[in-house]
């Protein structure tokens, strides 16, 4: 780890309003408690303000904040990749948030980081996803938002083709695939539907309410018991 990345990473260790032990520090960053309190010196010289001293712990005054966008090079790669999977696997409307997180981060982004922004080795393909799950994709996410009731005609594994009342409640990426959970109301219990089996969909004026045993957090929670 860099010495700058491992200076930032120290002041959010010290963010909380506990005081925090040199030892703790060693561990947390893997330094040795020397390096901790060598770090701690230069810190405060460069004005940030710490309170504590050695032998009994540190903490940072309440209200200190640091610039924004101090990113690490690990952390910058991690918001990039996100955001280009964004832009190729989503909808329009988040793709265009995505870019605008980019165009954020590139106007203000420390000199010394400007080349990670222009590094690929990480690559994000955009023919996972076709126009019409797009479309599909924006409207179950408003409607999720929103709780709307959304009528669809669907195409289930055997072939046969089913129309559905559902209450949309999750998106969920499979890498290949998107896939909608909700509850139905003609099945009475949760159902995933693929958004490439969707055949048509109208998100409706009506409105749901979530109900104990109808959320998403009770899907999750049948699904992990199983």
């Amino acid at each position: 780890m860099r010495r700058a990345d491992r200076l930032f990473q120290l002041v959010q260790l010290l963010r909380h309003d506990r005081v925090v032990t040199a030892r703790h520090l060693a561990q947390e960053l893997e330094v040795s408690e020397r390096t901790i309190y060598r770090d701690i010196q230069d810190l405060s010289l460069s004005g940030v303000p710490i309170l504590g001293e050695a032998g009994v712990g540190y903490r940072l005054l309440k209200g200190f904040t640091l610039p924004p966008l101090m990113f690490s090079e690990d952390e910058l790669a991690a918001l990039l990749t996100g955001m280009r999977m964004v832009q190729a696997w989503t909808d329009r409307d988040m793709a265009r948030a995505a870019q605008g997180v980019i165009n954020k981060v590139e106007s203000a982004v420390p000199e010394p980081l400007r080349p990670e922004l222009a590094r690929s080795e990480i690559l994000v393909p955009d023919f996972n996803i076709g126009p019409i799950m797009a479309h599909h994709l924006s409207a179950l996410r408003r409607a999720c938002r929103e709780l709307h009731k959304v009528r669809l005609s669907y195409v289930r594994a055997d072939g046969e083709t089913s129309e559905r009342v559902i209450h949309p409640l999750g998106l969920f990426y499979w890498g290949k695939v998107w896939t909608l959970v909700a509850w139905c109301e003609l099945r009475s219990d949760f159902r995933h539907f693929r958004l490439d089996r969707i055949q048509s969909l109208l998100v409706t004026d009506r409105c749901f309410e979530l109900q104990v045993g109808h959320t998403l957090n009770d899907y999750l929670a049948q699904v992990t018991s199983c």
